[in-house]
Order: C-alpha cells, then structure tokens, then sequence
C-alpha cells in the first residue's frame, strides 16, 4: 500500500491509503480539503464547498517523493502530493502553489533561495498522565521518566540513540537530508536540522517529510513525537528556525559581503524581513497554542529586531564563513506549514532587496533594546494578517480569505469551549 497525501492550510497531511500499483495514477480529492479546520471539518467561509459544488482537483505526486515509509512497515510506501486543475494549472489553495508564486518572482530576477529548517519537537510518552496531561517518556536505557531538560545533553541523546537513529534511516530511505540532532531545553525535547538545498519548495517537502518520518518512528517506539509550539506550560517551546541566502545567476551569494557583517543585499533582505513581521506572525504561530511560546527571557523571539550571532533576536546572522553568510530566521513554531512560513519569509526579504531599504542598528546584547514587538495575542496577529497588503500581494487575496476563513473557525471553537483548568478555577468555589 501507499500513502498519498497533500498539505493542508494547517499543515496537517490529508490523502488516501491506494495499493501501490495504482499510486502512480493522477488521483482526485476534493478541493476543499485544503480549506479545513485543524479538526478536519469543512470551513464553508473559505469558498470552497456551497459556492462549487466541492468539486475534485487532479492530485499527482511530486517527483523524488513517492519512496519506502519503513515506519510503517515492510511494503508500505508514502507519496507527497500537489494538486493542478484540469489544465496542469497549479491550484491556488494548495500552499505550494503559494510559495511556487514567491519563488516565480525570485526566478525572474535571475535569483535562487538556499534554504534549510530546525525543527525542535517532544517526545513524549503515548499515555497521559492521571490528569489527562502529557507526560515525557521514559528513558529506554534507565526505564525513568525524563523529567530534567539538558541543553546539548549527549547523554539524553544516547539515552534515545535507537529511536534517534531509526529517523535518521528514515530520512536517508526516503531522501530527506537530515543532518545533526541535539538535545534540547526541555525534558525529551530534541532539534534535527536539514541540509541546505537550491530549492525552496524541495526545503519545505523535506520539513513536512521529516515531521511525517518523527512521528512515525516515535509510534513504532511505543512514544508520541509532538510539533506543537508549546506543549507544556513550564517548559521551552518548540520552534521551526529557518537558515536561507540567495544566488545569483553566477552561483554567488548576494548576502555574502567583504566581512562578517554581511553585503547591502543581505542588509536589505533583513529591512524587508523586520518591516513585515508583525503582518505575519498569523502564519509563523497559527494557532491559540503558539502564542505561549512567546515568552520574556525565553530563546523564542518577542521582539522585532535582528542581531549578529545574537540568539535573543527574531533575525540571527550566525557566524560563519563569507561564503556561506546567511539569515537565520527564529519567530516560527514548530506548529506551522513550511510553505506558507517560506512564502511569507522570502516575499519580505525579496521585497526590500527590490527596494534597497536598510534596515535599524542591529541588536547588541540582551532583547530589552527592542521598542517593536510581535503581535503578542491571535487577535492582533490575525487582524495584522487581514489588514497586510503585503500579503494580499504575495499569498493573493483569495487565499488570503482562506486562511483567515479557516483560522477565524478555529479560532471561534476554542473560544467558546470550556476547559478543564476553567472547572479546576471556578466550578466550585465562584
């Protein structure tokens, strides 16, 4: 069997199982899968259900994706879909169709994005807690439950070592070029990064690719692996740091400049990058949830600034070789689609290099220098999000409408539902 799925606009895989013989045929979902909410129920404000018919787009596979899932088991392979209309044309609320439209614009400027993602992610027990709360596993080599967060620990490491190693053969079967992992800040908390790649679209396969093998590996070890941006309340969030520089036709890098502090196109790049943060946020944290990683004296970003070397802020420019200067950009969770977190980070940085505005003195030492800051709530990131021309021009109007659509439904769920800490706070004692 295979497993054939597209993206959706949460970034939550969504297909069909078909015996592997016919997975090569085009195959039909309806369009409307891309418009759902995080619970999978159609969102009718978006457009696409009543007002078409909810009628079927063309999925085909996207080449050097269709490969062994040995998660799975022996014989079971995965396949990596886009959808087109009857015509080949790439369908709009398909969201690499949204960066394909941002690269378009790179290309015609002779320009090439070099891209690669960290992503941090928990591992955790499969069963919760007597409260109903996710607990971290138990180490397979003590039998202990992880309860200390050890920053670079190899002994956490080697503690996971055959659930670790499992993912990395994963990747390598199915050619997603996972490279260093490391212990995180928190207990079972770990960050695998991918190599850098001349493609962004194929950059943002290999994120989806490598959620999909982590979560895999971790159930065939009894354990559940989570993206979400902030599990638990006390502990570091989980974020999805984005490395990326720019050739030019000659193959140079434009952001490499005559010493560490970068060229004027790298300095350009990060105007653009700081002026539509905010208008963005919407997308680097998608949900209720990604707004508790956004916390003072944490390594997730509050503040609207850039720095050398400086992971206190949102735009990093690690120390490097020239050649390979680059931006590294940190205010995305884990919890966001790769594709519209690269479409909406390389339209910003393409629009001020088109532009040539440099942006304010870096940051030097702690974040507290900062005066501008990120929407710190949903509200005000979705209502930068709907007001942004900048992202009616780059994403366009109609999926524009979608992702607020689904968001806004979303949104409109969780508000009206009565958690257990709210029975814990009020049921008895108001």
């Amino acid at each position: 069997m295979t497993e054939l799925f597209v993206v959706d606009v949460n970034g939550v895989l969504r297909g069909k199982w078909v015996p592997t013989p016919a997975a090569q045929k085009p195959l039909r979902l309806p369009r409307s899968v891309f418009a759902v909410d995080i619970w999978g129920r159609d969102v009718l404000s978006a457009g696409l259900v009543s007002e078409t018919g909810d009628t079927d787009g063309i999925c085909r596979i996207v080449p050097g994706t269709h490969v062994p899932a040995p998660f799975f088991g022996q014989g079971v392979e995965q396949a990596l879909l886009t959808m087109t209309d009857e015509n080949g044309k790439p369908f709009f609320a398909d969201p690499r169709a949204v960066l394909a439209r941002v690269l378009s614009l790179y290309k015609k400027q002779g320009l090439t994005p070099v891209v690669a993602a960290a992503l941090e992610f928990y591992l955790m027990d499969a069963t919760r807690d007597e409260l109903g709360t996710p607990q971290p596993p138990l180490s397979p080599v003590s039998k202990r439950r992880v309860t200390s967060a050890q920053i670079l620990g190899a002994g956490e490491v080697g503690d996971f070592r055959v659930l670790l190693r499992g993912i990395h053969d994963a990747c390598r079967m199915q050619g997603i070029p996972a490279d260093t992992v490391i212990s995180e800040n928190g207990p079972g908390q770990f960050e695998i990064n991918l190599c850098h790649v001349p493609d962004a679209l194929k950059a943002a396969d290999h994120a989806v690719l490598l959620k999909r093998a982590v979560k895999g590996v971790a159930a065939r070890h009894g354990m559940l692996a989570s993206f979400m941006a902030k599990p638990y309340a006390h502990q570091s969030g989980s974020g999805m740091h984005l490395h990326f520089s720019v050739l030019n036709t000659a193959g140079k890098n434009i952001f490499a400049g005559a010493n560490a502090k970068g060229s004027a196109a790298l300095k350009y790049a990060v105007g653009g990058l700081l002026k539509f943060m905010g208008e963005s946020t919407a997308v680097f944290a998608p949900n209720a949830n990604s707004y508790r990683r956004f916390r003072p004296g944490t390594h997730a970003p509050t503040n609207i600034n850039w720095g050398y070397d400086n992971r206190f802020a949102a735009l990093r420019i690690p120390a490097a070789p020239l050649e390979a200067t680059r931006i590294e950009y940190r205010p995305p969770g884990a919890d966001a689609n790769p594709y519209l977190v690269l479409a909406a980070v390389l339209a910003a940085a393409l629009e001020r290099m088109a532009k040539k505005i440099s942006p304010p003195a870096p940051l030097r030492g702690g974040a507290k220098s900062a005066v501008k800051k990120l929407p710190a709530t949903w509200d005000a990131a979705l209502n930068a999000f709907e007001e942004s021309a900048f992202i009616e021009k780059y994403f366009g109007a109609k999926y524009k409408k979608l992702y607020l659509s689904c968001k806004k439904q979303e949104k409109d769920e969780l508000e009206k539902t009565v958690t257990s800490a709210e029975h814990d706070a009020y049921l008895r004692d108001v």
